[in-house]
């Protein structure tokens, strides 16, 4: 049996970590094309751009806010034009996820550096491509995993906890997603099955959320750097991302793509609706109990929701629902991966059961 596993070409992390981008890019060419979030480009820029302009010829653009078939090929034909030979992502995760699409179009490298820990995005081979309006659409799975990845932690820690929290709530599912494509014998995201490697690593990111989370999300909303704040990033950029791309995708992931189905909770974010996948994915998989109270423990420490009402799905309907339940049971989807049997019917119930389990634990 073949495995793989996949990982990024240098992972640098730390306070400071944007201040040597420019001799990091240098490595790959003169020319880069910059894409920049556009809080990014009016607030941080100003703080690394002649250190980075000061070792490379860099073209700055701002992102138009959604990873988009139409926002990748207008960026490409820019980057094209003016003839990139390394694309830089600075943002949060579609920011990152359009500048590795718009680097496979153009066939050059890629650097990317996350100001935020609120996906596993920075180091997949992966982009999750949507429409414009911010449906999912599908995933764009990449020849290659990123060239760089910077991850700068006093930026991190600077940006609301929020975000933070959230890259945990996406780090939550690593683990128990990697776990039931192990038990299922299913593929990875390159076709091939996990390596031993990719289960331990998935499972030591599920750990040091446990150990850390409180005391990193304190950290992170004193907006200082901790060794604790340092494991959570680790934990939600690198360990999620090499889990869930070596480990396995399973069902917290395909309920959250059925969730974006509803408009209403287009204003939450990836992780936030990830949680609810993850718990959701546990009554579909029989977890134990205790497993079940530790993670509604856990995500309750650290903020992430528990409940429909908490991803703006506070009337929601059963009508509503079975269509979110329908699009994470689509021909294809990773809920497959789940070595329990897979139904839309199933699928609902399980997020039936994990809303009433956080609404009897908040005693509403």
């Amino acid at each position: 049996m073949i495995t793989t596993t996949l990982f990024p070409g240098r992972y640098i992390q730390g306070p400071g970590a944007l201040r040597p981008l420019g001799k990091e890019l240098k490595r790959f060419g003169q020319k880069a094309f910059v894409i920049c979030d556009p809080f990014v480009y009016k607030t941080l820029l100003p703080g690394f751009k002649d250190s980075l302009t000061s070792e490379v010829e860099a073209c700055i653009e701002a992102f138009n806010g959604e990873c988009s078939d139409e926002e990748v090929e207008r960026l490409a034909a820019q980057g094209k034009s003016l003839g990139s030979e390394i694309i830089v992502g600075i943002g949060g995760g579609k920011t990152l996820d359009t500048a590795k699409a718009v680097a496979y179009t153009l066939k050059v490298p890629v650097a990317i550096a996350p100001t935020i820990a609120s996906t596993d995005a920075p180091c997949s081979a992966l982009s999750v491509i949507y429409t414009p309006e911010g449906e999912f659409k599908r995933y764009l799975v990449l020849p290659k995993n990123p060239d760089i990845v910077l991850v700068d932690t006093q930026v991190v820690a600077n940006a609301p906890a929020r975000f933070l929290v959230s890259g945990m709530g996406d780090a939550l599912a690593t683990w128990f997603e990697a776990s039931s494509a192990q038990k299922k014998y299913a593929a990875n995201m390159t076709g091939n099955r996990g390596s031993m490697t990719a289960y331990a690593l998935a499972r030591l990111c599920y750990e040091t959320l446990l150990q850390y989370g409180t005391q990193a999300k304190a950290a992170c909303e004193a907006k200082v750097v901790v060794p604790a704040l340092e494991h959570i990033v680790e934990a939600n950029t690198l360990l999620s991302g090499l889990g869930f791309e070596s480990g396995g995708l399973a069902a917290a992931h395909a309920i959250h793509n059925g969730l974006t189905v509803l408009e209403q909770t287009h204003a939450y974010y990836h992780g936030e609706k990830v949680a609810i996948g993850t718990l959701s994915s546990l009554f579909l998989s029989d977890q134990d109990p205790d497993v079940i109270d530790e993670v509604y423990t856990f995500c309750e420490e650290v903020g992430l929701p528990t409940t429909l009402a908490e991803i703006g799905l506070a009337d929601v309907a059963d009508e509503e629902l079975m269509k979110v339940a329908a699009a994470a049971t689509a021909e294809g989807e990773t809920i497959y991966n789940e070595p329990s049997p897979i139904t839309p019917q199933i699928v609902f119930a399980a997020i039936k059961t994990a809303d009433a389990e956080g609404r009897r634990r908040k005693g509403i």
